[in-house]
């Protein structure tokens, strides 16, 4: 991976970063310093042989102690979960659950589910210790930061209101920097295990010129938005109002003046333009549409979808001997989902950056430097340039959309939720190495999950895992 690319993947965007940020564990960051602290119920002898087989350790009965309060489910090599952990999690699962209204499996097979996922985390929490990766004070001290900051308190109250909910503070930043740790070792083990073979680079490229037919479009839009369940009426009067726009076209006006005034797309402002993406990049049916159009044309008719109808121009075609593709120079804030901070939250408070911003109260690389939570921060949360495919598509779809110097709603990834703006665009003839790069990162993202998954299987298969009864 080039240098570029690792510092994408470090950022928390690249297609080829974690394709689950371990969200489990970074949300039980708060939860797990919150739990009772049962490690002493462990005698000397039993956490001994926590780091021998499984088959040489026999259950132990579980100390009185236990019986009074919380007490261990399961020991994972030397780490514990406890049932009053089980219990937290739980609850918050079922909170998030009943916020968005999804449905969820029944008590006890959820139960075993969540059981399961706090196992994980004990096998990745204790193989990242064991790369002997160290993380210094000062990036924990960064970590620790962002956690007040996005509960809108300074250090000093954060430390109080851990206080007041009974949790160590020591404990808190200790499991801070276990999640640190394990975002590096799941990224450096996993992607030491995807190989890619130029058989299979040759056999990508074959796969998108195939299904591009080799031809890029740069289709111009005038979108009159039809709302999701509108009546007979309205799609009637968005029908009636489409008909007037194209009438205007027709009539010799600008497109791009009456994209300007009466589209609904997220590029009016740059005159419905889309710019220049390969078909497969493109809906099917604008391609379908646009395919016999020749440079300049407007499509006769209406084109009906469910986002409205559009009205549609075919500005530029290019065929495959110069392959260009439309890079993008963007930034982004980026806060993670906590224990603290729900991912409601994250977008309430991205949602007051842009108006600061938009307001001229702050300026988003400030904004992006203070609350960032990731590398970009430092560089005021610039991603540098980046061609079609390198990032995760729930962001590049949203950053794509954007004109010039626009700056999103605050949206969801599999990372967290981002706050982005795009700050240029630029036209680029790839080179054959390029090209393959490009299609490298493709294959590379595909193969992350299996990866990811085999790895994990192998550190269980390893884990000495012991799981303990309910004192009765």
């Amino acid at each position: 991976m080039n240098e570029l690319t690792q510092a994408r993947g470090d950022a928390g965007l690249h297609k080829t970063a974690a394709p689950r940020m371990l969200g489990s564990l970074l949300a039980c960051v708060l939860a797990a310093a919150a739990a009772p602290d049962v490690t002493a119920q462990l005698k000397t002898p039993e956490r001994a042989s926590a780091q021998r087989p499984a088959a040489a350790a026999a259950p132990a009965p579980a100390p009185a102690s236990a019986r009074r309060g919380d007490y261990i489910l399961a020991v994972v090599n030397q780490e514990l979960v406890t049932a009053g952990e089980l219990a937290i999690r739980l609850e918050r699962v079922r909170e998030a659950a009943r916020a968005a209204g999804n449905r969820l499996p029944p008590g006890d097979e959820l139960r075993k589910e969540i059981l399961q996922q706090l196992i994980d985390e004990r096998v990745l929490i204790t193989a990242a210790r064991e790369t002997g990766q160290r993380v210094d004070e000062a990036e924990l001290d960064r970590a620790v930061n962002n956690v007040a900051v996005q509960n809108q308190l300074s250090p000093l109250e954060l430390r109080q209101r851990l206080q007041r909910e009974g949790i160590d503070y020591g404990r808190f930043r200790n499991n801070l920097r276990d999640q640190i740790l394990v975002e590096r070792t799941r990224e450096r083990e996993v992607q030491s295990r995807i190989r890619i073979t130029d058989a299979e680079v040759d056999a990508e490229l074959a796969r998108q010129h195939a299904a591009s037919g080799g031809v890029q479009y740069n289709i111009a839009q005038i979108l009159v938005a039809v709302p999701e369940r509108a009546s007979d009426a309205q799609v009637m009067e968005r029908r009636i109002r489409a008909e007037g726009a194209l009438a205007r076209v027709r009539a010799g006006e600008s497109f791009e003046a009456v994209a300007r005034q009466m589209s609904d797309g997220a590029n009016a402002a740059e005159g419905g333009e889309l710019g220049l993406r390969p078909a497969d990049r493109l809906p099917d049916i604008f391609v379908a549409r646009v395919k016999t159009l020749k440079t300049g044309e407007i499509a006769p008719e209406l084109l009906r979808s469910g986002a409205g109808f559009h009205i549609l121009k075919l500005k530029d075609r290019r065929e495959p001997d110069a392959f260009t593709v439309t890079q993008t120079h963007a930034r982004h804030i980026l806060l993670r989902p906590s224990a603290q901070l729900s991912e409601e939250a994250a977008m309430r408070r991205l949602a007051e950056f842009k108006r600061q911003i938009q307001a001229g109260r702050a300026s988003f690389e400030a904004l992006a430097r203070d609350n960032s939570e990731d590398n970009s921060a430092v560089a005021g949360g610039d991603l540098g340039w980046t061609s079609p495919g390198s990032l995760v598509p729930e962001f590049e779809q949203t950053m794509d959309a954007l004109p010039v110097g626009g700056i999103s709603d605050p949206i969801v990834s599999r990372f967290g939720v981002h706050l982005i703006q795009v700050i240029d665009r630029r036209e680029v003839e790839l080179d054959t190495r390029q090209r393959r790069e490009q299609a490298r990162n493709v294959l590379r993202e595909r193969k992350y999950e299996a990866a990811y998954e085999d790895w994990l299987k192998e550190l269980r298969a390893r884990a000495y895992i012991e799981m303990r009864e309910p004192p009765p």
